[in-house]
């Protein structure tokens, strides 16, 4: 009988260690693990240095992002800053794209964008973030930026490539590929995204530039990766669902 309740102790164990492996390859944080990107690092090369034309273009910038501040584009920028939760998702894209992206409207889409956000914003930048170090031009400068709350922790990370612009251009690459009707308005959100980062002071134009470099090199990888063709399939059927409910209003 002891025998009987070990042996059905450990066979529940090890059912229970399964399940749990299983929802961790089912709902894994990202596509892809750092050896699967490329090395941004290499493929960038260093950032542009004080007294170079790119920077003085950098620093030209810079004074214009200041300049929007105040203004509802200057709202924007400091909206897009936002990344927490899903809410990012619907707030800057949704109406670029048509239809609401949020987890009751499209779940697979804002699945598919969840998922390679990490790819995104860490992996693909990783390795020139680390390897550079460079300064944002808040700390370069000794100004504030137009987001005081996420200042602390950004002046621990590297500003080249910008790990923000590098989501909003993989999504909106992404997207675009999803509601290829609506690729101009999405693209256009995309390229705003980025620039929102050279308005609220978080970034210079070339960290801006080198995060949508990035960012596209990782989209092409992720279509390699079958885990991200999979979920793409079930984005596309249901947009395809989305765009047939709304053509029977």
């Amino acid at each position: 009988m002891k025998r009987q309740l070990v042996s059905l102790w450990v066979l529940s164990a090890l059912l229970l260690a399964s399940c749990e492996s299983v929802t961790e390859r089912e709902d894994p944080k990202s596509f892809l693990s750092i050896e699967d990107v490329a090395d941004s690092k290499a493929l960038l090369g260093a950032p542009p240095v004080e007294g170079s034309a790119a920077y003085q273009y950098d620093v030209a910038r810079y004074k214009w992002g200041k300049s929007q501040r105040s203004t509802p584009r200057g709202a924007q920028a400091v909206r897009d800053a936002n990344l927490q939760d899903t809410v990012w998702m619907d707030a800057a894209f949704s109406e670029a794209f048509g239809y609401a992206l949020t987890p009751e409207n499209a779940p697979e889409i804002v699945k598919l964008i969840q998922r390679m956000k990490e790819d995104a914003g860490d992996l693909c930048t990783r390795a020139a973030k680390e390897g550079y170090m460079r300064q944002r031009p808040f700390m370069v400068f000794e100004e504030p930026t137009s987001t005081p709350q996420d200042d602390v922790y950004l002046r621990k990370n590297g500003s080249y490539p910008s790990g923000h612009t590098a989501i909003g251009w993989a999504t909106a690459l992404v997207l675009a590929e999803i509601n290829p009707a609506r690729q101009t308005e999405i693209l256009e959100r995309g390229l705003e995204f980025g620039e929102s980062r050279v308005i609220v002071g978080a970034h210079f134009q070339s960290d801006v530039d080198a995060g949508r470099t990035v960012a596209s090199g990782l989209v092409a990888r992720l279509h390699a990766d079958d885990g991200f063709a999979k979920q793409m399939t079930k984005a596309k059927i249901e947009f395809a669902r989305l765009r047939n409910a709304d053509k029977k209003k």
